[in-house]
């Protein structure tokens, strides 16, 4: 018995130990496979691309869907001269829903805060919660392939805030803010800004939890996707200032640029400011850094980067097309490449 019992101990063990190497062996090559999955690529559709209708859209994201982009993001899926009709946006979803690729579409002024009624009141509020309906309601990225997302909307202080969701490639978090161009929908008139506040209060909350996440994780880098442009490399110093506190604040992105530039100090990977700003006629789109913090407008163009953790830039821009603005920055269009 003393026999039986010994042999059936050594086979255990050595039961055990293959187990432990096939373990190692299996989580090993995971790690490897992971490492080699790291690298990749995205594609940014600036907003200008739907001023033509379907056809330029359509053939903005069939150009941007190929195989090694990992995802998309479409910025605004309506022009300013187009109407803010169910109709309109559920063909826009169509349009969308027939990518190749994972499409995340990010919320521009043009679909939601001119929007008029019959009676020409706005109606910007009833049309973004009709967006949030028709675009935000699942917890995945539209078109094809699966990119599982992390809406806002899943914290129940904001329950309204789907459009703002994020997702992970690697060791790189992205996500959207809803931040539209026109000034983040800042309106002067008095008493009509409930919507402007109530959105810098949820987009104040989801901020802070994306750069939680990216320190809490160790990420190499968070990427932002806005159509308005914080102007982050614009902030007052000195006298300047000084007198932007003592005079009204109008700048309807100033505390959420304090707020990123604050929280950037803080992280010690990369933070990727990606936006729809007008760029300069004739220039191409490029990563201005400073510090850890870059900035890239898109302009009305479609722009692949190219994500690669073993290089010290970790970002590059690949390729551009689309049409060029005739509106200057207000750097005049320069940027600088790290």
């Amino acid at each position: 018995m003393r026999r039986v019992r010994a042999i059936a101990a050594l086979l255990g063990a050595v039961l055990c130990c293959a187990v432990a190497t096939t373990a190692g062996a299996t989580k090993a090559g995971a790690g490897a496979q992971d490492g080699a999955d790291a690298a990749h690529r995205f594609a940014v559709i600036g907003h200008g691309q739907a001023e033509d209708g379907d056809k330029r859209l359509k053939q903005a994201i069939a150009d941007n869907d190929d195989k090694s982009v990992a995802f998309l993001v479409v910025t605004g899926i309506k022009g300013s001269n187009e109407p803010c009709s169910d109709r309109l946006y559920q063909q826009r979803r169509a349009l969308v829903d027939a990518a190749r690729r994972p499409v995340v579409v990010l919320p521009a002024g043009s679909d939601w805060t001119a929007c008029r009624n019959s009676a020409g009141r706005s109606n910007a509020i009833e049309r973004l919660n009709r967006l949030r309906e028709l675009y935000y309601g699942e917890p995945a990225a539209l078109g094809s392939g699966k990119l599982a997302l992390t809406r806002l909307s899943m914290s129940p202080r904001f329950r309204s805030y789907a459009e703002n969701a994020h997702w992970s490639v690697g060791k790189v978090l992205y996500a959207a803010v809803n931040l539209p161009a026109n000034n983040n929908h800042y309106l002067t008139e008095a008493g009509r800004n409930s919507e402007y506040e109530d959105r810098l209060v949820a987009n104040r909350f989801w901020l802070n939890r994306l750069f939680t996440i990216a320190r809490r994780d160790k990420l190499e880098a968070l990427v932002l996707f806005s159509e308005g442009d914080l102007k982050a490399f614009s902030q007052p110093t000195g006298l300047q200032a000084l007198l932007r506190r003592a005079l009204p604040e109008n700048d309807g992105f100033a505390e959420t640029r304090h707020q990123v530039m604050a929280l950037a100090q803080k992280f010690r990977g990369k933070v990727l400011l990606v936006d729809s700003g007008r760029l300069g006629k004739g220039v191409r789109p490029a990563i201005e850094w400073r510090g850890n913090v870059g900035h890239l407008s898109t302009g009305a163009q479609a722009v692949e980067v190219a994500v690669e953790p073993a290089t010290r830039a970790l970002f590059r821009v690949e390729g551009t097309s689309g049409k060029e603005e005739d509106h200057p920055k207000a750097d005049g269009g320069k940027r600088e490449r790290q």
